[in-house]
């Protein structure tokens, strides 16, 4: 918390939260926000005319490339299946021919020989009818080979070996793998490449009528974004002296009886994330001395008790229902020490406020006290919290102070009595 309070986000932060800005700091923030997104499209399309016209020749010969294909969505398989039967146009007429030569064309040739078959079958059944299934199956057999090998003689016939077909599926299939190696690993992804190459070509050639849209639209947001600037603006000038007032009574109450706070808003160049207005909160613990940035200021004990009134100072305005304080009152002792108990201690009564110190004088003025102590159990260290009361305190307060001598148990009741 120490080093946070120094970071100027952090100490316009706490203004904001003093002044109950958080609605109009999200509504400023969210038209920002909007304007730098629209800001970069509008520059983002409002290149230079030479990069311009360069990428409007490049989408020109991609759109003209995909388009002159004439591309099919499912024709790459289909023309490379014909591609393929094409190109294997002779083999395949010359296994089609063998087969159908080997079944019924050739001397010996398996239908001529089934045909004996057929007829040494027929004299068989003509002694035993019982041979008739085995006959009427051969019979089958050679009517399905005599089909098989029509069927090849008329498939063998359809290839004309047409130079010119070929050369022309050849060609297509080429430009098949070209394309995809330029655009995509499939004609589906070419055909989507050329699509939106087209989209962008329109929005290019479209550019000025998208950067008068853009341009209105940046108008428009920006005046949205002023306007809800300047009402963040106003709640921030109107809080910043009450909050320094908050501060400064805080810090008396502390032991700074002449010191010197001031939330000091200023006017930013240009506007930012945060707003139209940085603050920088100015300290100085002693009079005479001037205002000073929390960073100049090099006491830690200074920086724990500044710390401690501006957290008061917002828990009395936005009502927070816990405060945790670890270890803030670092580097003071004595009296000022005791001031800060007082501090957490009217904070109590309306906030539930836990504060870890090492200090007597502040663990007196707690409303319950309990101790942190470690045992160690069988090799492990083990963290216990009790609370004491009544005689048990007092002692324990008496060690704080060093000890537990008669003089020492005696500051501690005296400092128990004063709460």
């Amino acid at each position: 918390d120490h080093q946070s309070l120094l970071s100027p986000d952090t100490q316009l932060s706490l203004l904001d939260s003093f002044a109950r800005a958080e609605p109009q700091f999200d509504e400023y923030r969210g038209h920002y926000r909007q304007l730098q997104t629209l800001l970069a499209e509008h520059a983002a399309l409002d290149t230079a005319e030479t990069a311009r016209e360069q990428e409007l020749d490049l989408l020109r010969h991609q759109i003209t490339e995909i388009k002159s294909a004439n591309l099919v969505a499912g024709e790459e398989e289909e023309i490379e299946n014909r591609y393929k039967l094409a190109s294997n146009s002779k083999r395949l007429i010359e296994l089609a021919s063998a087969i159908a030569n080997k079944l019924s064309d050739s001397d010996g040739s398996v239908l001529s020989q089934l045909a004996e078959t057929q007829r040494l079958l027929r004299e068989l059944e003509k002694i035993d009818s019982s041979i008739a299934q085995l006959s009427s199956a051969h019979a089958a057999s050679v009517v399905e080979l005599s089909e098989i090998a029509r069927a090849l003689s008329a498939y063998a016939e359809k290839f004309d070996l047409d130079p010119e077909q070929l050369a022309a599926l050849e060609q297509r299939v080429s430009l098949f793998e070209t394309l995809k190696r330029k655009y995509g690993g499939s004609i589906a992804e070419v055909i989507a490449f050329g699509e939106r190459a087209a989209d962008r070509m329109q929005k290019i050639e479209g550019r000025d009528a998208e950067l008068e849209r853009l341009a209105k639209e940046i108008e428009n947001v920006r005046a949205q974004m002023n306007r809800a600037g300047e009402a963040l603006r106003k709640l921030r000038t109107k809080a910043a002296p009450k909050l320094s007032e908050n501060i400064r009574r805080s810090l008396r109450d502390l032991g700074f009886r002449q010191s010197e706070f001031e939330a000091k808003l200023s006017e930013l160049d240009e506007p930012r994330p945060s707003g139209f207005d940085a603050v920088e909160l100015l300290f100085s613990p002693n009079p005479g001395e001037p205002l000073k940035p929390l960073r100049a200021i090099a006491s830690s004990g200074e920086i724990s008790r500044l710390m401690l009134a501006i957290k008061s100072a917002l828990a009395a305005h936005d009502e927070i229902p816990l405060l945790v304080f670890d270890e803030i009152d670092t580097n003071v002792g004595g009296e000022i020490a005791h001031a800060v108990g007082v501090k957490m201690q009217t904070l109590g009564r309306d906030h539930q406020v836990i504060c870890i110190t090492h200090l007597p004088q502040v663990a007196a003025t707690a409303f319950s006290h309990f101790v942190v102590t470690k045992d160690v159990t069988r090799g492990r260290t083990f963290s216990n919290l009790r609370e004491v009361t009544g005689k048990s305190r007092q002692e324990e307060i008496a060690r704080m102070f060093g000890g537990k001598s008669e003089s020492a148990l005696k500051l501690a009741a005296t400092l128990l009595k004063r709460q």
